[in-house]
């Protein structure tokens, strides 16, 4: 691949890292640009995941040293995460993801709605019933990991909406824990697909490399806009998330 192609998917991959830890989407950048490149489908989906690792990972690392992760929830969501996407990983033999298209655009629809009409705190978070975080938080972190590692799109907006509902989290944190458990279906993904051998590295770590500054940024930056900035990122993607799901249904 010749490098000035390189050099615009390193770009790609430094927006959709900033974009990502913000409001979840990255994918939304990058995938498109890596088949626009010649890649075929399932090695675009593995250099995708070869990539996206590190900047969900760098803003995971960045929300955790500013403390806005509940650790002692993380050492359950990140496994939990981690076993539901290889599972998901599974169903692609037993459920056709093409059936799930219009479920998802309905939901993507609801939790944009759901984060418009309700407006969570940007720092306090609210104390949820004992039996919701006991149960809620650990069947949010395996069924969405399932979904990343079966299908992905909406993952992280699925995520925020999950714990500032469930949890009480306000969206700072919401986010931040999102990202727990995004950087471990994640991680799963790349161990799935570099076991197929689907992972172009030689793309895949200059992309890298731009993700972890684009991870770093777009968590400073959600730290630092708060609410506000989430809410309007959170609303976008999802609404990008349903055209380009709505628009694969009909094409």
């Amino acid at each position: 691949m010749d490098a000035w192609v390189i050099a615009v998917l390193t770009l790609s991959a430094l927006c959709a890292g900033t974009i990502d830890a913000i409001a979840g989407g990255g994918g939304l950048i990058t995938l498109p640009a890596l088949l626009t490149a010649g890649l075929p489908p399932h090695v675009a989906l593995g250099t995708n995941k070869g990539q996206s690792v590190w900047g969900s990972g760098a803003a995971m690392i960045e929300f955790a040293r500013a403390g806005r992760i509940d650790r002692r929830q993380a050492a359950l969501t990140f496994p939990l995460g981690f076993v539901g996407s290889l599972a998901g990983a599974q169903l692609v033999l037993l459920i056709d993801r093409d059936a799930l298209r219009p479920i998802v655009i309905a939901l993507l629809m609801g939790a944009a709605v759901l984060l418009l009409v309700r407006k969570p705190s940007r720092t306090d978070d609210v104390t949820a019933h004992r039996l919701v975080r006991t149960f809620g938080v650990p069947a949010l972190a395996l069924a969405i990991g399932a979904y990343d590692g079966f299908f992905g799109p909406g993952t992280g907006t699925f995520l925020i909406v999950g714990f500032v509902t469930l949890c009480g989290r306000s969206l700072v944190h919401a986010t931040a824990d999102a990202k727990v458990v995004n950087f471990a279906s994640n991680l799963a993904a790349v161990a799935a697909f570099s076991a197929e051998g689907t992972v172009r590295w030689e793309i895949a770590l200059p992309m890298a490399a731009a993700q972890l500054v684009g991870g770093i940024l777009g968590a400073r930056l959600a730290m630092k806009g708060g609410t506000r900035l989430i809410r309007i990122a959170v609303v976008a993607v999802s609404g990008a998330l349903v055209v380009k799901l709505a628009y694969d249904v009909v094409s």
